[in-house]
């Protein structure tokens, strides 16, 4: 990372309900990754804007801990990856490719950061980025076993050095990403993000995804679509009508601190009158 970068430790911890830092311990990354996923939402604001994402450990932090947003996998993750080495966890980046709703056998780029951490003799997956669907407890990776966390159950699998994460969701395993655990540089983050926010095949550029966990329950935005996902309930889901209602959502159910962009009512209408074209075609 950049030498001349300093974690506000002591800021971030705080955000996440410490009042000192807590020891490096597995029971530690159970409840720093639960907490995390509560408290930073995953949101696509700036790729709806079509504004790059700068993902340099200052600009991350500043947006996160300073400005009252939260990010996508490349910002969440790369701060969440920050502030285990500072609490003296042995954790490193990894990179995987995500097939949720696509085919098994497709590989797509390498758009998704996730983190390896190895600790008191074991190796587990760590994720606080992957949308409505992120993991909310470390995942052990020599296992294939189905794992539990404080939402769905997971389960990893490996075939030719290559692992895949499965998500038990109504009753089916469906596949989340795969991803492999060769070495990861900076550069890695910067052509990722740079692909995610400005190509024009990213499945993010110019739409609105916004997720956020709490205890027994997950909220999804999709463009104008907001939902309540309890864990063996039925979901309850809004059609928002319009732009001032999307960004009360944005406020009040995900508490993110709107960006000052004068397109921002305009790209939310824009993007609601898209998708009612769509499911009306």
């Amino acid at each position: 990372m950049s030498e001349r970068f300093t974690l506000d430790l002591d800021g971030y911890l705080k955000r996440l309900g410490y009042s000192a830092p807590p020891p490096a311990t597995l029971e530690t990354l159970r409840e720093l990754q639960l907490r995390h996923t509560a408290e930073f939402p995953f949101e696509t604001l700036a790729t709806l804007l079509r504004t790059p994402v700068h993902v340099d450990p200052h600009t991350v932090q500043e947006k996160l801990l300073r400005q009252g947003r939260g990010g996508y996998c490349y910002e969440l993750n790369q701060l969440f990856l920050l502030l285990l080495q500072a609490l003296g966890f042995d954790a490193r980046a990894l990179t995987g490719r995500v097939l949720l709703g696509g085919p098994e056998d497709a590989r797509p780029a390498r758009t998704h950061m996730l983190i390896l951490v190895t600790l008191e003799g074991g190796r587990y997956i760590v994720d606080v980025g992957f949308g409505g669907m992120v993991p909310t407890a470390p995942l052990l990776l020599d296992s294939e076993a189905q794992q539990q966390t404080p939402h769905e159950p997971y389960r990893l699998s490996l075939a030719s050095g290559t692992y895949t994460l499965r998500a038990l969701v109504l009753d089916s395993w469906r596949v989340m990403y795969v991803f492999d655990l060769q070495e990861v540089a900076e550069i890695d983050y910067t052509v990722g993000s740079w692909y995610v926010s400005t190509h024009p095949d990213s499945p993010f550029l110019g739409q609105l995804r916004v997720a956020r966990t709490g205890r027994g329950l997950r909220k999804t935005l999709n463009a104008g679509s907001f939902a309540v996902h309890r864990m063996g309930q039925p979901s309850e889901r809004v059609e928002l009508p319009d732009a001032a209602a999307v960004l009360d959502v944005l406020r009040n159910e995900f508490a993110i601190r709107l960006p000052d962009h004068p397109q921002l009512h305009s790209s939310i209408e824009r993007l609601l009158a898209e998708t009612a074209g769509k499911s009306s075609a």
